[in-house]
């Protein structure tokens, strides 16, 4: 494992036990399918996020679970 993913492991496990859900299914959508590009569109929404979170914007853990609810997540 990575210095990476064990950073980004110990923030999860600060976190409420729903998101950690959330979140941990995210990751396992994602690893099943390693091999799919992002869109451009798709670059631009993560580039974007990325630079809302550092600059310390954050959104509600109740926006994102129905987010992921309503994807089945």
């Amino acid at each position: 494992m990575t210095k990476l993913v064990e950073q980004a492991v110990a923030a999860i496990s600060k976190l409420p036990p729903e998101t950690q859900d959330d979140l941990a299914r995210l990751m396992l959508a994602l690893a099943e399918d390693a091999s799919v590009s992002l869109t451009p569109d798709e670059a631009a929404a993560i580039a974007e996020a990325e630079a809302e979170i550092a600059r310390g914007e954050r959104v509600p853990p109740e926006t994102i679970q129905a987010f992921w609810r309503t994807h089945g997540l």
